[in-house]
C-alpha cells in the first residue's frame, strides 16, 4: 500500500525562484523599514572597513618596509623627453625641487615602454636610494658614502646597498619613521578590526529583530488565517503539514531574511569594491585574475539550479514526515492495541528514506561545489604569483601590491560562494514562501458579510428552509430540510449514520456553507451574523471531546479572561460537572493532560458540557453527546438539559431513547430529508422509521 503524505502543492504558484513573491514580503517589512536602512548603512561602512584591511599590507610594504627612491636627472636629459615625462608622470615625484626622486610604489605606475626609455635616456635612475633623516646628516657613516647624493649642501639621500654595512642598531634608529609608521599602520588595523566587530554586532542585532519581528507577524497572520478556516480547509490540508507551515516554512523565511535579502548587498558591494581596487592597483593582473570568472559563475549557476530541485524535495518530505508523525501519534493507542508498531515503522521507513535520499544529493552538490569554489581561488592565486611575481621581479609591480592582490583574490571568491549559498537559502526560502502565501490565498474560508446584522434579543428561534447541501459535487447530502425550533423547544434529530444529522449541526455553527435554502436564527440568516457572535450563541457538546493540556478552568473558559471562577462555579454546577471536579486534588484548577487521557470519557463529556454553557448560549446543540458514556453520567446530562431547556433551546442529536424521548419534538431524517416528525409516543405508535430505529437500539 502506498502511503503519500506530501500533498505536493509546490510548483501551482509558480517556479520558486519567482522574486515577486518577494513583493508579499513588504507589507510586514514597512514597519521595520528604518531598522533595515540602519542595517544597510551600516553594511556599507562594514564592506569599506574590510576592503581598507587587504590594502594595508600593501602600505606597509610599499612606504615603510620598501621605503627606497629612484633618482630623477633633469639636466643630462633631452627636452622632449622631459617634456614627455613631465606631461604623464610628473604628478609621480616626490618633490619639484631639485634632487628629485620618484618612490618605489609610484615607480610602478608608469607604463614599463617609458619607464625602460626614460631609465636609457638616464632620466630615471635604476640605482635604489633612500632618504636619511636630519639628525644622520653629519653622521660620519653617511659623509664619505659613495654615490650619496647632497641636499643643500648636505649628503640626504644614500645608496640603499649602503646601509648594508651598518649595524642593527644603527638601522633601526635611522629607520625610527619608517618603523612607526608599520606601528601606526598597525595599531589602525586593529582598532579597524574592534570596530568592524562591534558594527557587525550591531548589524546581526538589528537584522535578527527585524526579522523576528516579521516573522512573528507573518506566524501570527498565518494562525489566523488557519483558525478562521472552514472544516473543508483542515480536511483539504493534514495537521502535520499546517504545523510545518507555521515553524520551518516560516524560519525558512527568517533565514532568507537575515541571510540574504540584507547580506547579499553587503557580497555585491563587496564585489564591486574589490574589483575596482584590483584595477586600480594594476588592471593587466586584474585581467588575468578575473579570467575565471566565467567558469565560477557557470559552476554556481549550475550547482544552484541542482540545488534548487534539492531544497524542494526536502521540503516535500519534511511535511510528509510531520503530518505521518502527528497522525501516527494522535493513534498511538489503535496502532499499540492492534499490535501494528512494526507495519507503522515500516511506513515511516519508507518516507524517512525519501527524506534521506534528498537530503544525501542535497550533501552531495555542495560537496562537490564548496571544493570546487576553493579549486578556483587556488588557481586563482596561483596565476597571480605566476604573472605577479614575475611583474615584481621585473620591476614593474610593487611587492606590496602583489601581497594586496593575494589578499583581495582570496576575500573575491568568499562572496561569490555566499551568494551561492544564499541563492540556494533564498530557492528553500522561495519554497516555503510559497507555500506560506499559497495557504494563506486559499478561499476554503467562511465568508464574512460586509454589512453584519443582529436580532434586537437573542433567543434561539431556529428555522431551516428548503436548505440543499452537499460536500462533493452530484453527491447530495441534505435535500430541501425544513423544520422550526422555538425559543424554548427541545427538539431531536434522529437517523441512521450517515442520514446528514452531523451535517445539520456543522452547517448551524457555518463550519461549511449551504448551497440553497436559508437557516433563519432569531428570524436573521445566519449568513448575515458576525460569525463570532453566531457561534457564541451556540453551545455545541459533540461525541468527540477534545480536552487541552492544561487545568479544567482553562478547558471550560479556554483563555477567556471574562469567565471568573464565580462563573465557573455557577457553570460546573449547571452541568452537574462539580460533583467530580470537587473530588479531585486542586478541584477546578486540577491539571490534566492533553486529550484528557487521566479522566474518563464521562468525565470529559461533562467537561464539554460546561464549555458550552460558559458563554450563555441561547440554543444548545449535543451531538451525540451521551452515545459513548456510562448509565450514570447520562443521567447528570440529561438532568442538566431537563434544567436548561426551560431557559434555552436545545437540539439533540442522539439515537438512545432515554436522550430523546423527553424531546418535544422528535424529527427523523433518512437520506437527507426528514420524513417524520413528532413526540416519542406518536412517532412509535406509527410503526415506521423511528420505531424500528429504536426496537434496533433497544435490541443492541
Amino acid at each position: 500500500m502506498h502511503f503519500d503524505y506530501g500533498y505536493t502543492e509546490e510548483g501551482q504558484l509558480g517556479k520558486i525562484y519567482d522574486l515577486g513573491l518577494l513583493k508579499r514580503l513588504i507589507p510586514y517589512a514597512k514597519p521595520h523599514k528604518k531598522a533595515i536602512f540602519v542595517a544597510l548603512l551600516l553594511t556599507l561602512i562594514i564592506t569599506a572597513f574590510d576592503l581598507t584591511i587587504p590594502y594595508l599590507p600593501k602600505i606597509v610594504i610599499d612606504q615603510y618596509i620598501l621605503s627606497f627612491v629612484y633618482p630623477v636627472n633633469y639636466s643630462e636629459t633631452p627636452g622632449n623627453l622631459k617634456d614627455d615625462f613631465n606631461k604623464k608622470y610628473r604628478h609621480l615625484l616626490e618633490n619639484g625641487e631639485a634632487p628629485r626622486f620618484i618612490s618605489n610604489s609610484k615607480i610602478k605606475k608608469i607604463e614599463i615602454r617609458d619607464l625602460r626609455k626614460y631609465q636609457e635616456k638616464g632620466l630615471i635612475g635604476e640605482e635604489k636610494y633612500y632618504k636619511i633623516p636630519d639628525k644622520f646628516r653629519q653622521v660620519d657613516a653617511f659623509k664619505d658614502a659613495n654615490g650619496a647624493i647632497e641636499q643643500n649642501g648636505l649628503r640626504t639621500y644614500i645608496l640603499v646597498k649602503d646601509l648594508e654595512g651598518l649595524s642593527p642598531d644603527t638601522i633601526s634608529e635611522l629607520k625610527q619613521k619608517d618603523l612607526k609608521g608599520v606601528l601606526s599602520i598597525g595599531v589602525f588595523l586593529i582598532v579597524l578590526i574592534s570596530a568592524s566587530f562591534f558594527l557587525n554586532y550591531w548589524e546581526y542585532y538589528i537584522l535578527e529583530k527585524s526579522g523576528q519581528n516579521m516573522m512573528h507577524s507573518i506566524r501570527m497572520n498565518l494562525f489566523n488565517k488557519i483558525q478562521g478556516s472552514s472544516i473543508s480547509f483542515f480536511n483539504a490540508n493534514p495537521v502535520g503539514k499546517l504545523v510545518t507551515r507555521v515553524t520551518n516554512d516560516i524560519e525558512n523565511l527568517n533565514e532568507m531574511f537575515k541571510s540574504v535579502l540584507i547580506t547579499v548587498f553587503k557580497d555585491i558591494f563587496l564585489l564591486s569594491g574589490i574589483i575596482g581596487v584590483l584595477i586600480y592597483l594594476n588592471w593587466r593582473l586584474a585581467v588575468i585574475s578575473f579570467a575565471l570568472l566565467p567558469f565560477v559563475f557557470w559552476l554556481t549557476l549550475f550547482f544552484s539550479n541542482q540545488a534548487r530541485d534539492a531544497f524542494r524535495e526536502i521540503r516535500r518530505h519534511i511535511a510528509s514526515i510531520n503530518a505521518f508523525l502527528q497522525e501516527r501519534l494522535s493513534g498511538i493507542r489503535i496502532i499499540q492495541l492492534f499490535a501494528q508498531e512494526k507495519s507503522q515503522l515500516g511506513q515511516f521507513k519508507d518516507i524517512n528514506q525519501k527524506n534521506y535520499q534528498a537530503s544525501m544529493r542535497q550533501i552531495k552538490i555542495f560537496a562537490v561545489f564548496m571544493p570546487s569554489m576553493e579549486v578556483f581561488s587556488s588557481i586563482g592565486v596561483g596565476l597571480i604569483i605566476w604573472y605577479g611575481g614575475g611583474k615584481v621581479i621585473e620591476d614593474q609591480l610593487t611587492l606590496g601590491s602583489l601581497v594586496a592582490f593575494i589578499g583581495y583574490i582570496q576575500m573575491f571568491f568568499k562572496p561569490i560562494r555566499d551568494i551561492s549559498e544564499k541563492f540556494n537559502i533564498m530557492q528553500s526560502a522561495m519554497a516555503s514562501m510559497e507555500r506560506i502565501f499559497g495557504l494563506m490565498e486559499q478561499k476554503m474560508v467562511v465568508q464574512q458579510a460586509e454589512n453584519t446584522k443582529r436580532p434586537d434579543r437573542i433567543e434561539g428561534h431556529l428555522e431551516f428552509k428548503n436548505v440543499h447541501f452537499s460536500y462533493e459535487q452530484n453527491y447530495p447530502i441534505l435535500n430541501g430540510i425544513s423544520f422550526e425550533i422555538t425559543p424554548g423547544q427541545t427538539v431531536a434529530l434522529v437517523g441512521a449514520t450517515g442520514s446528514g444529522k452531523t451535517t445539520i449541526i456543522s452547517l448551524l455553527e457555518r463550519f461549511y456553507d449551504f448551497q440553497k435554502g436559508n437557516i433563519l436564527l432569531d428570524g436573521i440568516d445566519i449568513r448575515q451574523w458576525d460569525i463570532n457572535e453566531l457561534r457564541s450563541s451556540i453551545g455545541l457538546v459533540m461525541q468527540d471531546v477534545f480536552i487541552f493540556a492544561g487545568d479544567i478552568a482553562e478547558n471550560i473558559s479556554l483563555g477567556d479572561k471574562k469567565i471568573t471562577k464565580e462563573m465557573l462555579e455557577d457553570i460546573t454546577k449547571q452541568a452537574n460537572s462539580y460533583r467530580f471536579i470537587n473530588k479531585l486534588p486542586d478541584g477546578i484548577y486540577h491539571e490534566i493532560r492533553e486529550g484528557g487521557s487521566t479522566i474518563s470519557a464521562g468525565e470529559r463529556q461533562l467537561i464539554a458540557l460546561s464549555r458550552a454553557l460558559a458563554y450563555r448560549p441561547q440554543l444548545l446543540i449535543l451531538d451525540e453527546a451521551t452515545s459513548s458514556i456510562d448509565p450514570e453520567t447520562e443521567r447528570y446530562i440529561q438532568s442538566s438539559i431537563f434544567a436548561l431547556s426551560k431557559k434555552q433551546t436545545t437540539l439533540i442529536v442522539a439515537h438512545r431513547p432515554s436522550t430523546i424521548r423527553q424531546a418535544d419534538v422528535i424529527l427523523v431524517i433518512n437520506h437527507g430529508r426528514i420524513v417524520e416528525q413528532g413526540t416519542h409516543d406518536e412517532l412509535i405508535s406509527k410503526g415506521n422509521i423511528y420505531f424500528k430505529l429504536t426496537r434496533l437500539h433497544e435490541v443492541n
